[in-house]
This record gives structure tokens, C-alpha cells and sequence, in this order.
């Protein structure tokens, strides 16, 4: 079997993004885990299926690198966006369907994505962290001198602690420097640090509008390893924020064909 793919990142969260609307591929979990190979596959952080949805424009399906569908990811739900647009799919406003539901996304000539998260109502605040869920659950803390922090080790010792073992927790740690935030996070899925993750992104302006350190009042803007993000949302009580939107630049790498056995 030959499939034709498509390489796109959103401030370096890497993705594959095939076209699925004809339902014509099924991938098994380790399919999908040598695709994202980065030694013997194409590599990515994780690898997205376009597929058709009744009464909205296409159906986000997304799975982390190990293989395993997985939870929401803004970057990977602003990289289908922009994929759709070169579909054809859509022109510059979408509404489509992924894990946690119904998203709503736009685009512009520039190729910056804005993309409506799913509203927070529940953030728990421990001894020295926070975690809440932005389509997917993070762990968010904050930390000095986060150039040198040790994510790796410490974000899979808190990814595989005795509370987060079984279901996972993507782990965010943060850190706010003069007029900026930011921001390196441990993905469960991937098992390592990656470049960027817009639901740990918009964790961590969450976090930091809760302790009154945004860079703006409804906004926040993020940096990572793979560039800046920025975060709008609305805040009802201390601990419930709505219209929520995760902005940011997709961009297409490269597009080829592969051979799958």
C-alpha cells in the first residue's frame, strides 16, 4: 500500500496529515508508530487523518507518535486547518469534530491559525503545581533557569508517578522571565520534550492569568522551543475561562508518498 502524505508543523510540533476522506486507509497502532519513526519512518510527534464528518467540515483523528489515538491537540488541530485550506476543503473558516468535540478555527493569507478551545471550568491548585484539562490534561509548574531544567527526566518521573501512570499527564513547566512566559513541556504520547504543545500552551496562559502574570489581561503570549503562541480567553470566576483561542503560524514542509506493508 502507497500513501501519500503530507509534513506539517506548528511552531515545531510535527505532524503527518493525510487526506482520509475517501475512508480508504486503516492504519494499526504500529503502522502508525513507524510512520512517526524518526530513524526509519517519516517522523513527527504525531500523525492526523482528514476525514469527512456530517454537518461539519471534516473529522480531526489524531494519534501520538507510540502509535495510540490520543486527546486533543491544538497544534495538530491548527496544522489540519491549514491542510484543509490546501484541500480545498474549506476556505478560511472551519468547524470540525475531533476527540473532545467541536472545535471552530480560521486562517488567514499569512498562514496564522486561530483555533477555538474547549472551555475550562476546573483548575486544581496543589502544593506547587496546577493541572487542569484544555482537551487534554496538564500538569503545569513553574521553575527557575528553564533553559537548563532537566524536562525530560523530570517530566516522565511526573508523567509516571503513581497518580498519572495509567491514564498519563502531559507535564508543563514554566517559567516567566521579565515580559515573557516560557514554556517547555514532557508529551505523554511521545514520551519526550517536544518543540511546542498548544494545549500546554494554553494550560500554562491559564495558569498565568490565574496568578495574575500574563503579559496582557485576556491575553497571553507563550514562547517555546519552536517559536511564540498566543493565548485570548474570557474569565467568568477565579477558576472558569471560556472562549478560548489558540493562535499561531502552521506551515507545510513537505508532501511525498510511502510504502506500507
Amino acid at each position: 500500500m502507497i500513501i501519500p502524505f503530507y509534513k506539517y508543523q506548528g511552531t515545531g510540533n510535527d505532524f503527518i496529515l493525510i487526506d482520509n476522506r475517501n475512508k480508504d486507509i486503516s492504519l494499526t497502532n504500529e503502522q502508525v508508530a513507524f510512520l512517526c519513526h524518526r530513524r526509519f519512518g517519516i517522523g513527527a510527534d504525531g500523525l492526523i487523518l482528514l476525514e469527512l464528518e456530517a454537518a461539519v467540515d471534516f473529522r480531526m483523528v489524531y494519534y501520538n507518535s507510540d502509535g495510540n489515538t490520543s486527546s486533543m491537540c491544538g497544534n495538530g488541530g491548527r496544522c489540519i486547518t491549514a491542510f484543509a485550506k490546501y484541500l480545498g476543503v474549506i476556505e478560511d473558516k472551519a468547524k470540525f469534530m475531533a476527540s473532545d468535540g467541536l472545535h471552530e478555527a480560521s486562517i488567514d493569507n499569512h498562514g496564522m491559525v486561530s483555533l477555538k478551545m474547549q472551555d475550562v471550568k476546573q483548575v486544581e491548585s496543589g502544593e506547587d503545581f496546577f493541572f487542569l484539562n484544555t482537551g487534554s490534561p496538564h500538569y503545569v509548574k513553574f521553575v527557575n533557569d528553564i533553559e537548563h531544567f532537566d524536562v525530560y527526566n523530570q517530566g516522565k518521573m511526573i508523567r509516571n508517578s503513581e497518580r498519572f501512570h495509567e491514564e498519563g499527564t502531559n507535564v508543563n513547566f514554566i517559567e516567566k522571565k521579565e515580559e515573557d512566559l516560557f514554556v517547555r513541556t514532557y508529551e505523554r504520547g511521545v514520551e519526550d520534550e517536544t518543540y511546542s504543545c498548544g494545549t500546554g500552551v494554553t494550560a500554562a496562559a491559564l495558569v498565568a492569568a490565574l496568578k495574575g502574570i500574563s503579559t496582557g489581561k485576556n491575553n497571553c503570549i507563550i514562547k517555546t522551543k519552536g517559536g511564540s503562541l498566543e493565548v485570548t480567553f474570557e474569565k467568568v470566576l477565579e477558576q472558569n475561562f471560556y472562549n478560548i483561542w489558540l493562535k499561531g503560524p502552521a506551515t507545510s514542509v513537505f508532501s511525498g508518498s510511502i510504502q506500507l506493508d
